[in-house]
């Protein structure tokens, strides 16, 4: 038989207990005496592993004495560790409860004289604690326990004795000082003042949360501070939680390090009082990118829990893994993958640094033109910039616009830009023709102001809409001469069907007197001669420089019919009139020379 104190936690009632299965028996007799003294008769025990339970222990006997216990711990708020005869192979429950019966029976109840009797042995026979814990059945901590009343004042151990203080304040009365002492029982005396009991009393000796010297990662033999010895003798109490946590967090920071040094990615030191819950987390190992997180509870005890990673960074690093190529950078990259800063740290700190360059920004011009103009060739999420494509089904539009004299001016100022930003010759456009708009910025500011303005004119155009009023602005502005970028051709004529519209354009090619000696020919007659008109065949004088009154700067109608582009020269019109025509900046050819 092994005698042990064993944690209320780790005890179960075995299936062998006549009470095992049954509704919690009627304590009420012995509840009394457990709450003022706890349980002195050990219970009969054996290892849990024999009912499925490894780790615990199984009560063979002394159900009773367990429940009661249990029932002070919820009321006080305490658990203290429960006297326990660990069963061997061979033992017999029957005779060793029988045994420590007859031990505890020659022992006087009162542990003030226990403590009288146990002093006597030590001092006078001689006898040490565990000889002492041998004769009577009893652990060597219930031995020490009651050995530690003879730091009480005198009167506190009469109190003890005569009821007026239970076993829980007692024991935390131990760990004080006499001075400490003397300032309880004036409070215990005081019929004004609060007197504190229980775990009210172990917080007003130290101040809170005690910490227990077990809980230290560093040895106590280097500790300079005061440890107050605790109840058992085999423990103590931290004076000064400060002092004890500066030693405590250099100890973890060396932990910490030698993880590291190990070859483990990432140690998590977590906040004190921050639970590692196992189930958040997944089995990781090292090679994988698995982490250690060292949990602290306020108590001080650390526990570091090795080869985890939350279950969030466990998916990302599967995905990962899955891809083919997977470099050592890839697997280094998924270790890495938690920022340093929270959200909320991230946001004040972007907005300070937005706020901050952009009230430099407003003192540079330049700078911000080229910015914007990069912003416009790569886009941003807060810039909704759109390529015009010029899309069209019908195939004739398109290769007439495709081969116009302005498309084929545009096209290569294009190209000319395309080059000054390194980018790819055949690229389509300017315009979304870099996804790095910080590589595209600083291409910029390395160009001179002429390059950066031929640069911004192209995107421009790219990005500007077709069909809408700012063409009619820019066009009616600028007064466009449409005679130097459009020539006539079948694709017009081929979308010309209006037998009104068509009389009145071969009346501006031709003259009124043909428009009207023709006002009842087929539409497709009327436009024959248009045709012949403008290319000089069949006898006609050719007409040179002729557009149609829809596509000239500004536009106008043949009829009194709507017409959606005058619409909008209408709405620009009083925005532009009688604003000076600029004198153009860039030769048109200049950066396609160049």
């Amino acid at each position: 038989m092994q005698l042990a104190n064993i944690d209320l936690g780790k005890l179960f009632v075995s299936k062998t207990n006549m009470r095992h299965g049954t509704k919690p028996p009627d304590v009420s007799d012995i509840l009394a005496t457990v709450k003022a003294r706890g349980v002195i008769v050990p219970l009969i025990v054996r290892a849990g592993e024999d009912e499925g339970r490894p780790g615990m222990f199984a009560i063979v006997a002394g159900a009773r004495r367990f429940h009661a216990a249990t029932l002070a711990a919820k009321e006080s708020g305490e658990a203290d560790a429960l006297p326990c005869a660990v069963m061997e192979a061979g033992d017999d429950a029957a005779a060793l409860e029988a045994s420590l019966i007859e031990n505890i029976a020659r022992l006087d109840p009162d542990e003030v004289a226990q403590w009288e009797s146990f002093t006597r042995l030590i001092q006078k026979e001689g006898r040490s604690v565990e000889q002492i814990a041998q004769t009577f059945g009893l652990t060597d901590l219930h031995v020490r326990r009651v050995l530690a009343l003879g730091n009480l004042l005198p009167r506190i151990r009469t109190l003890y004795r005569e009821g007026e203080i239970n076993a829980a304040s007692i024991r935390h009365l131990t760990l004080a000082t006499k001075a400490q002492q003397k300032a309880w029982l004036a409070l215990f005396d005081s019929e004004d003042d609060y007197c504190p009991t229980g775990q009210q009393l172990k917080s007003w000796l130290f101040g809170g949360v005690s910490i227990s010297t077990k809980h230290a990662l560093f040895p106590l033999e280097t500790y300079k501070g005061r440890i107050i010895a605790d109840l058992f003798g085999e423990d103590g109490v931290f004076a000064d939680s400060d002092q004890f946590w500066r030693a405590q967090n250099a100890a973890i920071a060396a932990k910490r390090d030698a993880f590291l040094a190990e070859g483990w990615s990432e140690v998590e030191v977590m906040e004190p009082g921050q639970y590692f819950h196992s189930w958040e987390y997944e089995r990781t190992t090292r090679d994988k990118g698995g982490k250690v997180f060292i949990s602290i509870s306020h108590q001080g005890e650390v526990e570091c829990h090795e080869g985890w990673l939350s279950g969030r960074e466990a998916k990302k690093a599967r995905a990962l893994e899955e891809q083919d190529g997977r470099t050592e950078a890839d697997r280094q990259a998924a270790r890495d993958q938690r920022s340093e800063t929270t959200g909320p740290l991230q946001t004040y700190i972007d907005l300070h640094r937005h706020a901050a360059a952009r009230a430099v920004l407003t003192d540079h011009p330049a700078v911000a033109l080229r910015l914007m103009v990069a912003h416009v060739i790569a886009g941003s999420p807060l810039w909704n910039v759109r390529v015009e494509d010029q899309h069209v089904r019908n195939e004739a539009i398109a290769t007439s616009v495709e081969t116009s004299a302005a498309e084929t001016l545009f096209d290569e100022k294009r190209r000319a830009v395309l080059a000054l930003l390194d980018f790819p010759p055949d690229a389509p456009n300017v315009t979304g023709g870099g996804d790095d708009l910080a590589a595209i910025f600083s291409r910029l500011i390395g160009l001179g102001d002429h390059d950066v303005m031929g640069i911004l004119a192209v995107v421009m155009g790219e990005t500007m809409q077709a069909g809408s009023a700012i063409v009619e602005a820019v066009g009616g502005f600028l007064k466009v001469d449409m005679a130097r970028y459009w020539t006539p051709d079948d694709a017009l004529f081929d979308l010309i069907r209006d037998r009104q519209v068509v009389n009145a354009l071969l009346r501006e090619v031709a003259g009124k007197g043909i428009a009207d000696g023709n006002v009842a020919e087929k539409v497709k007659t009327q436009k024959a001669i248009i045709r012949d008109c403008l290319h000089g065949a069949n006898g006609r004088k050719p007409v040179e420089g002729w557009v149609p009154k829809w596509l000239r700067f500004p536009a106008s109608s043949y009829t009194v019919r709507p017409f959606a582009t005058l619409a909008k020269w209408k709405q620009v019109e009083p925005l532009i009139k009688g604003l000076p025509v600029p004198i153009p900046q860039i030769d048109p050819y200049a950066i396609a020379a160049e």
